[in-house]
């Protein structure tokens, strides 16, 4: 009987190939949703039976980046993206900035929604990040400290489209950003005044960075 041991290099080796096949997928279906699968697996540097190996089709892989973006927006909240205690213009600067680092999965799993996944499988994926940031928005707003000219589900749709389009153009090379100047415009298009905006985001992004360890 084989030695466990002896296996496990070949588990490792799997898991590596497993992983780096989602990142290649991850960057290069954002950049072309229309990819093959043996595009995926010449840039991600296997054959493509070891692409097959993991992923039968186009739709287990697709479901596995959904399971990857949902995981990772999950344990992004988890780690500090909520702020109930804080004043609401503060708490939605901090959920941006955390965010900000995994907009990647947001990019694409709304390109995949028009393309793949169907849009009601992104929902599922997005639905607690979007509730979080409707909830903020909604005690924002009966705290008079954002616009009520919109519903708060509205707003937050907005924002979000917002955020994408400047996430794009960061992607392309037209804007640089860490999040900071993102956020301060979210925070302006939500009705706070552009020098407390700044002022507040300058504040998230300490707590950010010591939520990170940083």
């Amino acid at each position: 009987m084989p030695k466990p041991a002896a296996r496990e290099p070949q588990r490792r080796n799997a898991r590596s190939n497993r992983a780096r096949i989602l990142a290649t997928a991850r960057q290069e279906l954002g950049r072309d949703p229309d990819v093959t699968l043996e595009e995926l697996a010449r840039a991600a540097g296997v054959v493509r039976r070891t692409l097959f190996g993991h992923f039968p089709g186009r739709a287990a892989l697709l479901e596995a980046l959904a399971e990857e973006a949902s995981e990772t927006l999950r344990a992004t909240m988890e780690d500090g993206a909520r702020r109930p205690e804080a004043p609401a213009e503060q708490a939605l600067a901090h959920f941006t900035l955390s965010m900000w680092a995994v907009g990647d999965r947001y990019r694409l799993l709304l390109s995949l929604a028009r393309h793949d996944l169907g849009a009601e499988r992104v929902d599922e994926v997005l639905a607690p990040a979007r509730e979080e940031v409707t909830a903020i928005l909604d005690r924002g707003q009966r705290e008079g400290v954002f616009h009520a000219h919109l519903p708060p589900d509205v707003l937050s749709a907005g924002l979000e489209a917002m955020t994408v389009a400047l996430l794009e153009q960061v992607n392309t090379g037209a804007l640089t950003d860490d999040g900071t100047r993102t956020t301060v415009a979210l925070l302006i298009a939500a009705g706070v005044p552009g020098e407390r905006a700044h002022s507040v985001v300058t504040e998230a992004a300490k707590g950010v960075r010591a939520d990170d360890g940083g």
